[in-house]
């Protein structure tokens, strides 16, 4: 909403000078509902080409080949009861571990295919892979006469975090457009890493732990053995694999969101670079540790070097899921600007609590379809705020990928206009009101009408009715600056006509 002041004073301003897109507003009367019978729509789904197919195939028979291929061999190596014990203790912290990372993606949240995608890929492609060049290596060092713990420190690390990298760059590949951001990698990586570690725990838990306590001492000392390295691996340091790959998952998201070629290929190789070192020197750690006999250089190690990493990505990640949130208050007054959204739209959708306060109030003014709607509307939203965001960053540089923009662009506005039928002037309790695109026009219970300046803080989560169905933006032939959209129109007169 703009206030009286000249517009571009704050952020009111900055949303509110927006253009009719028609000569008369309709009738402030609640819109006609949807038709019964008629479900909320959903997001256009895009179609599958036999490309993508052959490749989809392809993943989907790779993750189940190698799916099959660590239980073979870990059924193999520990036994039925030691891998049921250890798979039993290693799946406990993965909801939590999951559920920290998808809390980072609330605001525009990925599809569940993507994210079982990478979790599986982590799970079983990376840990196979892993698991062979590890023992292959091991066996190098031996026949030569080297120790053995090289492996850790001088194999693994670059195996393990390229394997556990190689499904989110897939999905980097294929559907960069899924993509918002460092957020997005940090989420698809911190599946991945996820993945890999709750399979690389079983080997642990159920051969080093159970497995190997039984064989020496019996069931109790297995057991106490389970306990003790859950409680040092997982309890302590679970954050360990998440940690090293989301240094790639951050190289990643910034390529994501890039126009310039060489950053796309030179973010991720730093990320993953970064994260091969650290994990490196994690597994120097311990190893120094055994040979010197000084168990004080792991300890500071751990808490004086990768705990501050750890606590320190932390609060990059909050600090990328704020800003990130914020995508829409950056991006969406275009639109305002446009005539397709409303300057307290655009304020709904800048904070998760702002967001829940719009749905608890669609579902009281339009029952469960009207909360399916605002969240199908805050969704398609974020998608066109990401959608504008990535070409104002020029992102699509053929043609082609602009007219597949353009497209999708005018499918979301669209539907988002759809969704705003549900809910859009049915609240019994608030006088209809009717943006011009400088003031609103509010009409109250009894019968009088009212002009009313824009407030100076747009915060009201409620659409209220636009001016007219306005055109959709020129976008087509180019991306200009954000306001880009030609001479304003005049002002709709007011009254409006009844229909």
């Amino acid at each position: 909403m703009r206030p009286a002041r000249r517009a571009g004073d704050d952020y009111a301003g900055r949303m509110a000078d927006t253009p009719s897109g028609g000569s008369l507003p309709p009738s402030p009367s609640v819109p006609a509902a949807p038709p019964m019978g008629t479900g909320v729509p959903g997001m256009p789904r895009r179609r599958l080409n036999w490309r993508r197919a052959l490749v989809l195939a392809g993943v989907i028979l790779l993750i189940a080949a190698s799916a099959i291929f660590m239980l073979v061999t870990l059924g193999t190596n520990l036994g039925a009861e030691a891998l049921l014990i250890g798979t039993a203790a290693a799946i406990l912290p993965v909801p939590v571990l999951v559920a920290c990372f998808l809390w980072l993606d609330r605001y525009e949240p990925e599809p569940l295919k993507y994210l079982i995608f990478c979790f599986a890929w982590g799970a079983f492609v990376s840990t196979a892979a892993s698991l062979l060049v590890n023992e292959a290596s091991a066996s190098w060092f031996e026949e030569r006469g080297l120790p053995i713990a090289l492996t850790a420190v001088l194999v693994a690390p670059f195996i393990e975090e390229l394997t556990k990298a190689l499904g989110p760059i897939l999905l980097l590949l294929f559907r960069r457009r899924e993509w918002s951001g460092i957020t997005d990698g940090l989420v698809y990586c911190g599946l991945s890493a996820i993945g890999f570690a709750m399979v690389e725990n079983i080997l642990y838990l159920g051969g080093r732990g159970y497995a190997a306590g039984v064989e020496q001492y019996g069931p109790a000392t297995g057991a106490q053995q389970v306990i003790a390295i859950f409680i040092g691996r997982i309890l302590l340091f679970g954050f360990a694999h998440p940690l090293f790959t989301s240094m790639t998952g951050v190289g990643l998201g910034i390529a994501a969101r890039t126009a310039d070629r060489r950053v796309r290929v030179l973010a991720p190789l730093a990320g993953l670079l970064l994260a091969m070192m650290l994990h490196g020197a994690w597994n120097l750690l311990p190893t120094l540790s055994e040979a010197t006999g000084e168990v004080l250089i792991t300890l500071v190690g751990m808490v004086g070097v990768m705990v501050p990493i750890f606590f320190g990505m932390v609060g990059l990640a909050v600090w990328l899921r704020a800003w990130e949130g914020r995508l829409t208050e950056r991006t969406l007054p275009d639109y305002v600007r446009a005539g397709w959204l409303t300057p307290p739209e655009v304020a709904a959708l800048s904070s998760l609590g702002r967001r829940h306060a719009a749905r608890v109030w669609a579902r009281r003014v339009a029952g469960d379809a009207g909360l399916r709607a605002m969240r199908g509307y805050q969704f398609a939203a974020t998608r066109l705020a990401l959608l504008r965001d990535g070409a104002l960053r020029g992102l699509d540089r053929r043609p082609v990928d602009r007219e597949r923009t353009a497209r999708e662009e005018q499918q979301l506005l669209e539907l988002i206009s759809t969704y705003r039928s549900y809910f859009v002037g049915r609240d019994p309790q608030s006088p209809v009101g009717v943006w011009d695109g400088r003031q609103y026009h509010l009409r109250f219970p009894d019968g009088s009408q009212r002009s009313v300046q824009a407030p100076e803080e747009p915060v009201v989560p409620i659409p209220v009715v636009l001016a007219a169905a306005p055109p959709p933006p020129a976008f087509a032939a180019g991306y200009g600056p954000p306001g880009w959209y030609g001479q304003r129109p005049p002002a709709p007169p007011w009254p409006p006509q009844r229909h």
